[in-house]
């Protein structure tokens, strides 16, 4: 039998319902930036698992959609609420809310005809931003807290030009057996001004996908 790719998600079946069982989607990610410029309360382990997981699954290699729009992001908190330490895979006795913070500046890449901020890189922003607390969540109830996008619904609130530094700020909201969600607001710093906001539905592969490459 060949080998099964290194970052796979393999879906087993069990008394008619399927089990989720990650193999290996960490290994070998290579570990990039520095951890001290990312503030929060969560360990730095936790920290790297979701930086690790940002850049390999949400930027992706160079050549991917948008790949430098997303190697321009800086993650710069990961926190949780309601923990206890220390922070791992357990259930916790009590609710856990996963937050991070990236910030990105506006290039000329991201601005559409008009000169601001594209509704369709603000929409790629939230969709590789605003998937990282549920990393976080995932890990500390013991589940696989990637999946692929189902749904996103975004809102947008006022236009944001070149040069300006924006933040998205994400939180969890609930992990299912299957479907995980979060939410987000895109932020113009400085002013405090909101951007955009959002929520962002994944879910993890259908049963019969014995196997799944899955993406931030």
């Amino acid at each position: 039998m060949p080998a099964q790719p290194t970052h796979s998600l393999a879906v087993q079946g069990h008394g008619g319902n399927p089990r989720y069982v990650i193999q290996n989607y960490l290994d070998g990610l290579p570990e990039l930036g520095d951890l001290s410029l990312i503030r929060g309360n969560a360990p730095a382990s936790v920290k790297r698992l979701v930086k690790n997981v940002f850049d390999a699954y949400g930027v992706g290699k160079a050549g991917c959609f948008a790949s430098s729009v997303g190697e321009s992001v800086r993650l710069v908190e990961v926190s949780a609420k309601g923990y206890r330490q220390p922070l791992g895979p357990v259930e916790p006795k009590e609710r856990v809310e996963a937050s991070t913070v990236a910030e990105v500046v506006i290039s000329p890449e991201m601005l559409n005809r008009a000169g601001i901020l594209h509704g369709g890189c603000i929409a790629y922003l939230i969709d590789i931003c605003c998937a990282t607390p549920l990393v976080v969540l995932g890990h500390v109830q013991g589940k696989n807290g990637l999946g692929v996008t189902q749904n996103m619904n975004i809102s947008y609130h006022a236009p944001v030009s070149l040069g300006a530094t924006i933040e998205i700020v994400s939180h969890s909201v609930a992990m299912g057996s299957r479907v995980m969600n979060s939410r987000c607001e895109v932020i113009e710093k400085g002013s405090g001004r909101i951007i955009a906001s959002g929520t962002l539905n994944k879910m993890q592969p259908r049963e019969e996908d014995s196997t799944q490459k899955v993406r931030l």
